[in-house]
């Protein structure tokens, strides 16, 4: 089942290359959507996909890069965007 997910991460997320790391999952498990550097430190995105590759994205989302300390995500569901064809950064 095709789902979208949002995700708020929470720690050091921010000048250890956690953005590049969402990317990168994202493509492994499948995935479109974006993420982005909010303005209190944190990371924010949405995902969508197959639910089993969000839950598997999830789970390296919850680990991050080497240098980052992840303390909590958040996560909600969203509404499925058609046509969605790539994961993004957003600046």
């Amino acid at each position: 089942m095709i789902k979208r997910q949002y995700f708020l991460v929470h720690g050091i997320v921010q000048g250890v290359g956690f953005r590049f790391f969402t990317r990168g999952r994202a493509s492994d498990h499948g995935l479109t959507g974006w993420c982005r550097n909010t303005p209190d430190d944190k990371v924010e995105g949405e995902v969508q996909g197959q639910e089993e590759s969000i839950a598997g994205f999830l789970i390296n989302i919850n680990r991050g890069p080497r240098l980052s300390r992840v303390n909590k995500v958040e996560t909600e569901e969203r509404e499925i965007i058609e046509d969605e064809k790539h994961f993004e950064i957003r600046h």
